[in-house]
């Protein structure tokens, strides 16, 4: 052993990553928090998301709010962050393991100095592509306004046609080979985080970024299920979130996407049909 150096101390690396993944897991929460807290009352909306919730009516056919909101570069933006912040509070949770482990693997190589500073970048990577979902989001939404298939105030589709289109596509989604390869990466984060990790803030959010596509690119059909159910019905909100964790987190369970995808579809056919009869 080289003269004037310090052998570590038994136990020293284990102490700092308990250290570095209570501060990850504060930072986290109070991101989770924050965003929960600023769905819930209503994220500058007329109404909070309990009233809505209150409100909401039967799948397809919403309670009728008069007419809808004139939409304006101040109301757009408005909305983007409505579905942001939503998204913020109902992923990040289902990312916080990848997050932890990121924080492990950073600090026990070159940049262990900025660990928890780098595992802040990689989850702004990750929400980035949850902020592009919502722009989509929010295009959509306006376009649903535009044709009258959305209720402006309660932004809900209002058509049982529709609203069974979004379910069956969303249950054919789940059933797709895509599906699969993207929930196989969120599913496997430490064999991601080997094969695509690189140093510095540049890497971090680089990662970050790949990962929150991936998971995009998992999620996304069934964020478009708040289309149906009410953009902010809690209920739906909660459902979806408490859903998407089980997937990533419960690997094991391979039946739980399949018959997922198949009950959507089954649901959808039946709005669909039920439209149907109503109509002929």
């Amino acid at each position: 052993m080289t003269a004037g150096t310090n052998p570590p101390r038994p136990g020293a690396l284990d102490r700092v990553l308990r250290h570095d993944r209570s501060v990850v897991l504060c930072c986290v929460l109070l991101i989770v928090l924050g965003a929960s807290w600023y769905t819930v009352s209503g994220i500058g909306m007329s109404m909070s998301a309990v009233e809505m919730t209150r409100m909401a009516g039967s799948v397809g056919d919403p309670m009728r709010m008069g007419d809808g909101i004139s939409w304006g570069l101040a109301h757009a933006v408005l909305v983007f962050l409505m579905w942001w912040v939503m998204m913020i509070a109902m992923m990040t949770p289902s990312a916080a393991p990848t997050v932890l482990l990121y924080a492990a693997i950073k600090r026990i190589g070159p940049d262990k100095a900025r660990a928890p500073r780098l595992c802040l970048i990689f989850l702004a990577g990750y929400l980035l592509a949850w902020a592009l979902f919502s722009a989509v989001a929010t295009a959509a939404q306006w376009g649903l306004e535009q044709i009258g298939l959305s209720d402006g105030p309660m932004m809900t589709i209002r058509s049982r046609a529709v609203a069974g289109g979004v379910l069956a596509a969303a249950g054919l989604y789940q059933l797709s080979s895509l599906k699969s390869a993207c929930l196989r990466h969120c599913r496997n984060p430490a064999q991601f985080l080997a094969d695509h990790n690189r140093p510095g803030a540049i890497g971090a959010f680089r990662i970050g970024a790949m990962h929150g596509t991936y998971c995009l690119g998992c999620c996304w059909a069934l964020m478009l299920l708040l289309f149906v159910g009410g953009v902010m019905n809690l209920y739906w909100i909660v459902g979806i979130a408490i859903y998407v964790a089980l997937e990533k987190l419960m690997p094991r369970a391979t039946w739980l996407v399949p018959l997922t995808g198949i009950a959507l579809i089954i649901m959808g056919v039946w709005l669909f049909a039920t439209f149907w009869i109503a109509t002929g």
